[in-house]
């Protein structure tokens, strides 16, 4: 403000005064009528001056503004008549007081808030420190790292095995996951994550099925394995076409699973009962996704389109493959061809329409040899064997309410798989894969249950199981409470229950029998 004033005085002297009178033209008269005249608060007030004049502005804001410009007795600027040194020095004069005045109140304000000054100073040097340090010391100017860790208490009661026990364990495991999210332009992504943990791929000793197979659990034995490995990209001008590509994909995370519940207990339950469809092959896969272009919150069309090869575990020579195979588990090799009908090849399609409130898609999915369901007991819960295929189709639809509250969300499922040809696999175990298999599960979830943030759910439903096989059909169901301790750390206590047996296709007596409660206690750190 000071400075302002300063500068618009000697301007506002030099438009006011064309020409500067010499000492000898001294009018004292004058000066001393222009000295002693009124201050105007208003250019309009002096009768001389029109807004058409070209330095009305100037003159207008050393009125208004600074109060420090008046007229003669007679009501009249003057502008165009000469100004003697004395005159100006009137003027300047005035100005200056103005601006002893400012001064002196800046002065009092920065006595006032002198501390306060001084702290946010003293901030503001600190964080250009931080910002100097983070630069200089930042992993990349284009990635993120994120991470979840989850540790999971549990177990489950014994289980018969042609009239065995000893099938039931209680284990504590944990699975880590790191993630690198690189952005080149800010609407692509290229994710790296690592992954690793101590689950067994038949969690609790029940090695007889998958049953009870945790959202959680993978079979990774300590060892750290890039787990995902894929680039997602827009396509087009208006950001609707996004395509995937990546040499570690997998289809569900290309595609759309309309659910609301979300437990992370039960892998089939994050499923939405169509296991068959949404398989989890991961491996190499490519991937686009359509979204209809709408304005947000408005409902729209979905569609999406995957090719996954998840892996080998037989080769061609009908030989069953031992070292270095995973069962799909971290997807195929350079040994298998990414079009090779034996190495688990994987084409998914699916139209959905999702609503701020809720949604609905029908899904199918293609299998050739070595692609199966994802989950199941017996027959429906192995891969498929040489020369078979295999079609999957999936409908899902949720519901949830505005406001969370008494009223739960609703979430649907139900899958159905036909499996085609009969297996040259060795072994009768993949000779009896030529059957079908159905699936279905309902989920109901209240969000901010008792507390805001927690949540609680219940979800019941029928794993994939073989028709026609001996056995009885198998149903699982869920209970599960998610106490959210910060933002960052969650703890939920969840129980299951089963009823049925392995199903098979010899008849055999005195099938696996897994009926029995078990239960979790489950904390994630997400960071």
């Amino acid at each position: 403000m000071k400075l302002k004033q300063l500068m618009l005085a000697p301007v506002a002297l030099g438009m006011i005064a064309p020409a500067a009178a010499t000492a000898a033209d001294l009018n004292l008269a004058a000066v001393n009528q222009y000295s002693t005249g009124e201050q105007v608060s208003s250019v309009t007030q002096l009768s001389d001056v029109r807004p058409t004049d070209w330095a009305y502005q100037a003159l207008s804001n050393l009125v208004e503004k600074y109060g420090c410009v008046a007229g003669y007795p007679n009501g009249t600027f003057g502008g165009g008549k000469a100004m003697t040194r004395y005159e100006a020095a009137a003027i300047l004069n005035a100005c200056l007081d103005r601006v002893t005045e400012s001064t002196d109140e800046l002065k009092k304000l920065l006595a006032e808030f002198d501390t306060e000054l001084t702290v946010i100073t003293a901030r503001v040097d600190g964080l250009e420190n931080k910002v100097g340090r983070l630069q200089s010391q930042q992993f990349s100017t284009t990635t993120k790292l994120s991470g979840e860790v989850s540790m999971i208490l549990g177990g489950v009661p014994d289980y018969t095995a042609a009239g065995v026990k000893g099938y039931g364990n209680t284990t504590f495991n944990y699975d880590l996951r790191l993630n690198l999210d690189t952005s080149f332009t800010g609407q692509d992504l290229l994710r790296t994550r690592l992954r690793t943990g101590n689950f067994s791929k038949y969690p609790f000793g029940t090695s007889t099925n998958n049953i009870f197979k945790l959202d959680k659990a993978e079979d990774w034995n300590n060892a750290v394995y890039i787990d995902r490995l894929y680039y997602n990209f827009p396509v087009g001008k208006n950001g609707a076409t996004k395509l995937t590509v990546g040499a570690l994909v997998r289809n569900t995370e290309m595609a759309w699973i309309p659910s609301a519940y979300k437990s992370n207990v039960l892998d089939f339950f994050q499923l939405g009962g169509a296991s068959g469809t949404y398989n989890k092959a991961t491996g190499e896969g490519v991937g686009l996704q359509w979204k209809q272009p709408v304005a947000k919150g408005k409902p729209g069309f979905i569609f999406n389109a995957n090719y996954v090869v998840n892996g080998s575990a037989v080769n061609s020579a009908n030989t069953t493959c031992t070292a270095g195979c995973k069962n799909g588990a971290s997807g195929s090799d350079s040994t298998y061809g990414v079009f090779n009908s034996d190495s688990g090849i994987n084409i998914m399609t699916q139209l959905g329409y999702k609503a701020p409130q809720w949604g609905i898609a029908a899904g199918y999915r293609y299998g050739t040899a070595q692609s199966g369901v994802r989950d199941g007991n017996g027959v429906a819960g192995s891969a498929l064997g040489l020369n078979q295929t295999s079609d999957s189709i999936a409908l899902n639809a949720y519901w949830q309410p505005v406001k969370s509250g008494a009223i739960p969300s609703v979430s649907v499922g139900y899958g159905y798989n036909f499996v085609n040809g009969n297996s040259t696999s060795p072994g009768a175990t993949r000779q009896k894969q030529a059957q079908s298999s159905k699936s279905w599960m309902v989920g109901l979830q209240w969000d901010d249950a008792f507390v805001r943030s927690n949540a609680a759910g219940i979800a019941f439903g029928q794993p994939a199981n073989a028709e026609g096989a001996s056995g009885s059909n198998p149903w699982l169901a869920e209970f599960f409470y998610k106490v959210q301790v910060s933002d960052n750390i969650s703890v939920t206590p969840a129980v299951f229950y089963a009823s049925g047996s392995s199903n098979s296709t010899t008849n055999a007596a005195n099938q696996p029998s897994f009926t029995g409660l078990g239960g979790v206690i489950q904390t994630t750190f997400k960071f």
